[in-house]
């Protein structure tokens, strides 16, 4: 790894070009002058730019060859970046940050762990307050089977200037953590695991995984840590040598008649609204009684007020849960909200559909399934003509939250929710040999009061069996949280949270994500808004995750079991038939002609062809069957004693060519082999047009089919008579 220095974007607070292998970015952070008036919150951006010449590549369509809005992709690995580098910034700052990843040359490394390095090293070597460094690192792993007990030690050496070469990866055996795999070597990995923190703590954590176990994974997370610690030193060692002096950015002090006023008014009451039951709307009505308390009696100082508001209920929740156990709602601390699941029943015209509640966030997931040809093409810098069958996409309109707003588009948060159910999603879902079809869920958010993504996961799982798709297991997701005392550091004091909620999902220190089956983890996602939190308190947060996931799954399971056994009458018929590689270009004809009129003649939706041979057939009312008789036909390989109903094509002194399937094969059945007597002329019995039983009698050596009337049909051929 390379981190390289230099006047290239002088204008930025903090800049450089990181490298490691082939992959370069070029990381910048700058700052705004101002302070951004009226703003309730740290205005961060982070932007992750791909360029489609770091491919090497001339991409996008035909007829737009630049780069257009962000790609899922990229919008994910900046969210990335964001999580973790967003806890270490002052919240108070109302100044704008700008962090911009650009991907300037792509190689077998992903860019989105250089993008949290580069991050780190943009804003540590800045003037930008921020309490940095925090660096990131990509564990893999490819069996799980043999892991327990091991102890891989890493050979990354980390070298800085220019030229530094050496990749310094695990080697990895099944079963052995990869410290950060190439793209092909991740392909087949069970675990895929980006962490990230400083100080033996863990800030930002991003999982696939295939049902593992949480001791894999707390082991993962123990060997990010070491490998983490080994990025701190590096980047401690430039920020040392090169790091400017960070700019003095005084936090306003709240004023003390604002603070008096709040005692006298309002500290006495809070309790009583903030654990009443009922969530935010309890809380806003105390928060409306203050501000306008604030507004009436000071002046200048009511511009405190909200944020004054905020750090008092911030405490009070953290203090009631860590010295006395309570939550805002009255739930234990291990408690779940009512749980609900419903599968099908919204409408006959749904492929499949799930409900699912709890608590206060209500989630509907439709299912639909399509043919291989409708896969989604993938064409991106990282990826060309990749064909994603599996797609997850959410949505979050204003109503869930009780809120107006505009409809329509995507955000980066309706892209990250949908990506991380699809993540979880994805290891039960059969092989495209066995289920080939392409699959599309959409979960709506209707209700909102906490990890509505993890609502997703439940809701799609309950779809997908509600439309016969057959997955080898449900999953469910649930969101944990953590209250860490304000004084942490010495007296360790800290509570976990099962199923977190509207004030203890906005004030917690920690939104932990566990989605999985019975059998394991299939995805996790963590980001907190303090620098870190230790391994061990994760690990304790893995099991009570697990507890909670399997009580989900009681509930969801409870409704519907399995699978069901056939799929929706609605959804199209897939027939799937083996060809050879040689008769591919057969079955597509020049330009496409013949799959073409295939398509027109029988109505059928669709005919994708594999590069195998394996030809995917998608209609309905009989389409597909029609469509597979025709390839079929012109497919077919012969074999001796098949019978046809053959037509004359052409009539020769020797014998007759008969068509014979619908491929427009043909074979000549000889003057010998018309009658079981002596035919003097063929053009006296048959002429072209006619239609004529026949049987395979050999298939010689060239190929050429061999055919015989009287032996297919001996009373036929016995009633031939000379034309007239």
């Amino acid at each position: 790894m390379t981190a390289e220095f230099s006047d290239l974007a002088e204008r930025a607070n903090g800049s450089l070009l990181l490298k490691y292998g082939e992959t370069v970015i070029l990381a910048t952070a700058v700052m705004g002058k101002n302070e951004k008036e009226g703003m309730q919150y740290f205005p961060l951006t982070v932007d992750f730019e791909e360029r489609f010449y770091a491919a090497g590549e001339i991409l996008g369509s035909r007829f737009v060859r630049r780069e257009g809005r962000p790609t899922d992709e990229a919008v994910l690995s900046g969210r990335v970046v964001d999580r973790t580098i967003r806890p270490l910034f002052p919240q108070w700052m109302r100044r704008d940050v700008q962090v911009v990843i650009t991907v300037l040359s792509l190689g077998e490394d992903d860019a989105d762990i250089l993008g949290v390095l580069g991050a780190s090293l943009a804003l540590a070597t800045s003037d930008i307050p921020w309490a940095g460094p925090v660096s990131s690192v990509r564990i893999g792993m490819k069996n799980a089977a043999d892991l327990r007990g091991t102890d891989p030690s890493s050979r990354a050496e980390l070298t800085t200037g220019r030229g530094a070469e050496g990749r310094g990866k695990e080697t990895g055996a099944a079963g052995k953590f990869i410290v950060n795999p190439t793209y092909s070597e991740r392909k087949d990995f069970t675990l895929d695991l980006a962490v990230c923190g400083r100080d033996g703590n863990v800030n930002m954590i991003e999982v696939a995984g295939k049902e593992l176990s949480e001791e894999i994974l707390v082991e993962a997370l123990r060997k990010g840590s070491e490998e983490i610690e080994k990025l701190q030193k590096f980047q401690e060692k430039i920020v040392k040598e090169i790091g400017k002096k960070k700019a003095l950015i005084v936090k306003p002090e709240t004023p003390e008649e604002l603070k008096k006023l709040f005692v006298k008014e309002i500290e006495a009451k809070m309790p009583k609204f903030v654990f009443a039951g009922a969530g935010h709307e309890q809380i806003e009505i105390i928060k409306d009684e203050w501000m306008k308390l604030a507004k009436e009696a000071l002046l200048e100082a009511a511009d405190f007020a909200d944020d004054y508001f905020e750090e008092e209920l911030n405490k009070l929740i953290h203090k009631e849960a860590i010295e006395n156990d309570k939550r805002p709602d009255g739930r234990g601390m291990d408690d779940l909200r009512p749980l609900f699941a419903k599968a099908g029943g919204i409408s006959p015209v749904l492929h499949g559909s799930g409900i699912f509640y709890r608590g206060g966030t209500h989630i509907i997931s439709a299912l639909t399934l399509g043919g291989p040809e409708d896969s989604q093409l993938i064409d991106s810098m990282e990826s060309r003509e990749l064909k994603k069958r599996f797609m997850h996409h959410y949505n979050f309109p204003p109503y869930s939250s009780g809120e107006t707003g505009r409809l329509g588009g995507m955000n980066r948060r309706m892209i990250g929710h949908g990506a991380l159910a699809e993540k979880a999603l994805l290891p039960v879902l059969p092989a495209k040999e066995v289920f080939p079809y392409t699959i599309r869920i959409v979960s709506e958010a209707v209700a909102s009061n906490g990890s509505t993504s993890m609502g997703s996961v439940c809701g799609g799982s309950l779809a997908m069996m509600d439309g016969g798709v057959p997955i080898s297991a449900p999953v469910a997701g649930i969101a944990s949280g953590l209250m860490m005392s304000l004084n942490f550091a010495k007296d360790k004091k800290y509570k976990i949270l099962t199923d977190i909620q509207g004030p203890e999902d906005h004030h917690g220190d920690m939104d932990f994500k566990v989605a999985g089956t019975r059998k394991g983890v299939t995805a996790v996602q963590m980001d907190v808004k303090v620098g870190g939190i230790p391994v061990d308190i994760l690990a304790e947060a893995f099991e009570k995750a697990k507890s909670a996931r399997l009580r989900i799954l009681d509930v969801m399971e409870k409704e519907i079991s399995a699978p069901r056994k056939d799929i929706s009458p609605r959804a199209p018929k897939i027939l799937t038939i083996k060809i050879k590689k040689d008769q591919i270009g057969l079955v597509i004809g020049t330009g496409g002609k013949t799959i073409n009129e295939i398509r027109d003649t029988t109505g059928v939706d669709g005919i994708d062809i594999e590069e195998d041979g394996t030809v995917f057939i998608t209609g309905k009312n009989g389409t597909a069957e029609k469509a597979l008789e025709i390839i079929e036909s012109m497919t077919h390989e012969f074999k001796a004693g098949e019978k046809f109903i053959g037509e004359v094509v052409k009539i020769t002194d020797f014998g007759a060519f008969v068509a014979i399937g619908n491929g427009g094969a043909e074979g000549l059945v000889h003057i010998s082999e018309i009658a079981p007597f002596r035919v003097a002329s063929v053009y006296d019995v048959l002429k072209e047009g006619d239609k004529v039983p026949v049987v395979v009698k050999e298939i010689d050596e060239r190929d050429r089919i061999k055919l015989s009337i009287k032996d297919a049909d001996p009373t036929f051929a016995r009633n031939l008579k000379p034309k007239k």
